[in-house]
């Protein structure tokens, strides 16, 4: 919903009250993932989308009817609603989505703190009407709704705000809100029988560089249009040079270690070693290991990664820290060329981040 954020407070200053809807769950190959949201604001005005343009239209439609009966409902749109709403997904998925008459305060607040403090994570909890949907994929035709719950809060350590009423449940949704911040995904769970969606507004994903090289140059471009604050270290000030990386969030003329000392890496970062340069590329793994970061890739070829693993080993990183290291970095998309394996490194990170190979998703449907 951040990217919402400026219409919604254009349209609550002029007076507007906005209802959002909202995906809280997909089946299938459903067209926008669970967290995307559509906004209406009272005269008829939509941004955003939970379809992708398939079932626009019927959610507004559902959201005007919620703001009349100021009650919260989940709709489930899928191939077979044609009989219950007379729309359907044309990709052949389903999904369900939260219709809500009101935008909660909840969420915008957390909308804004994650636009304006990036380091800063959230995860909003909507309790979902005791009519919603089970959680497996089957017919459903909504009841009435239910008049809207207050929401919870859960910061990115895991302290939660407010309570479902018995410190185990408290405790499963600490854990399930925080793991959907450190993924960047939405997602419902149950809970003690009750269904509850996490909404996540997850910490801004930084991706640190060693190295300042032509890779680096089109790697920050790539970066940036993913929503990543870049940081790129070099301690070659000719290489470091703002006139080379006017764009990136910190350009460090330091050894890796020291920049690292100086950022604070840690788990929410990706680290690309490109310097190509023992000297360099060694410690900088060893220390981005230790330090915990979620994702380390270093270039070279399969040679220079072997010779490399040995050296690694014989400094005393283990069978299993050396195997995390992603080297030669990068998936094998063909391409030599510096702005197209920038475009593989950057696709290692992203299938890295939530967890995927980044095999062709032909595969899935033969």
């Amino acid at each position: 919903m951040r990217e919402l954020l400026p219409t919604i407070d254009a349209w609550q200053a002029e007076g507007a009250n906005v209802g959002r809807a909202i995906v809280i769950r997909t089946f299938g190959s459903a067209p926008r993932p669970a967290g995307a949201v559509l906004a209406t604001s009272e005269d008829g005005r939509i941004a955003g989308s939970v379809s992708g343009g398939c079932v626009e239209g019927a959610a507004a439609e559902e959201i005007q009817r919620a703001r009349e009966t100021g009650h919260s409902r989940v709709i489930r749109y899928g191939i077979s609603d044609e009989e219950a709403w007379d729309v359907g997904l044309a990709c052949g998925g389903t999904i369900d989505v939260l219709v809500e008459p009101f935008l909660p305060q909840a969420a915008r607040d957390a909308a804004a703190a994650a636009a304006s403090q990036p380091a800063r994570g959230s995860a909003i909890v909507t309790r979902l009407p005791v009519d919603s949907p089970p959680p497996e994929h089957g017919e459903h035709r909504p009841g009435a709704g239910a008049t809207p719950e207050p929401v919870l809060t859960v910061d990115t350590d895991g302290t939660l705000h407010g309570s479902l009423g018995t410190t185990a449940a408290d405790a499963a949704l600490a854990a399930a809100a925080v793991d959907a911040i450190n993924r960047g995904t939405s997602t419902t769970v149950v809970i003690e029988g009750r269904q509850l969606f996490i909404e996540a507004y997850p910490v801004r994903p930084r991706l640190v560089i060693v190295g300042a090289t032509e890779i680096a140059r089109s790697l920050v471009a790539i970066a940036g249009d993913l929503g990543y604050e870049r940081i790129v270290i070099d301690a070659r000030p000719a290489f470091a040079a703002s006139e080379r990386f006017p764009d990136v969030e910190q350009l460090i003329n330091a050894w890796p270690d020291e920049a690292f000392d100086a950022i604070g890496l840690g788990s929410n970062d990706a680290v690309a070693i490109l310097s190509h340069d023992p000297k360099f590329d060694e410690p900088a793994i060893a220390d981005a290991i230790r330090r915990g970061a979620r994702y380390v890739g270093a270039i070279g070829s399969r040679k220079t990664q072997a010779e490399r693993r040995a050296r690694l080993a014989e400094g005393g990183l283990t069978d299993a820290e050396i195997a995390s290291v992603h080297g030669p970095i990068g998936l094998d998309l063909g391409g030599r060329a510096p702005a197209e394996t920038a475009l593989a490194i950057m696709a290692e990170i992203v299938a890295a981040r939530y967890g995927v190979t980044g095999a062709p998703r032909t595969a899935e449907a033969r």
